[in-house]
């Protein structure tokens, strides 16, 4: 029997594995949140596959996503990775990356861990939807202009409210499954 999906998943099967095993899983790992950030921030004006595809590559190239050692990247790293057509080479985005590297590494030392933090804008538990179509998600919420805000205001950027809305729904912060979908009342 076919899996009833979330319509934005389509068919891809590198979509359909992303949709099924973390999209809207609760995240409370502080490098998997700061990469997702850094993937959403990158997403920004592309689809949620350009990046996909990407992923593996923006590993190799931002080290894993260790805030450690991107916060501390040079212009010879900066001009490096413009050069690497394994990523999205945007200057601004990968500026924006160290940016936020430094201000998530400022956000754990001030709250003990980004994860505490992040998720104080669902009060600490996932916000369950009941969206019976794609056509009903919302692009953004109060909480996720919220966090944009708050982000801005630490040092962030690339953290609009719909890039916060997204890293929220990625993250299991919110669970915007549709209520057909297989994965609306998973564990």
């Amino acid at each position: 029997m076919e899996k009833i999906r979330c319509e934005w998943a389509g068919n891809d099967p590198l979509y359909c594995d992303y949709h099924d095993n973390e999209w809207g899983v609760p995240l409370h790992d502080d490098q998997m949140l700061f990469e997702f950030l850094i993937l959403e921030g990158a997403q920004a004006g592309l689809s949620w596959i350009t990046v996909l595809r990407k992923r593996e590559n923006y590993r190799k190239a931002f080290d894993n996503f260790d805030p450690n050692i991107v916060a501390n990247y040079d212009q010879e790293k900066v001009d490096e990775l413009l050069q690497n057509e394994g990523i999205i080479r945007n200057k601004l985005k990968i500026n924006s990356a160290i940016k936020n590297a430094k201000a998530f590494l400022k956000v754990q030392a001030e709250f003990g861990s980004f994860d505490k933090y992040i998720w104080s804008f669902t009060g600490g538990k996932t916000i369950k939807n009941a969206w019976k179509n794609l056509s009903e998600v919302p692009a953004l919420t109060d909480e996720a202009t919220a966090m944009s805000k708050d982000l801005k205001k630490r040092g962030f950027n690339f953290v609009g409210p719909t890039i916060c809305y997204a890293f929220m729904q990625a993250t299991g912060m919110v669970n915007d499954h549709t209520t057909d979908c297989f994965k609306y009342n998973a564990k």
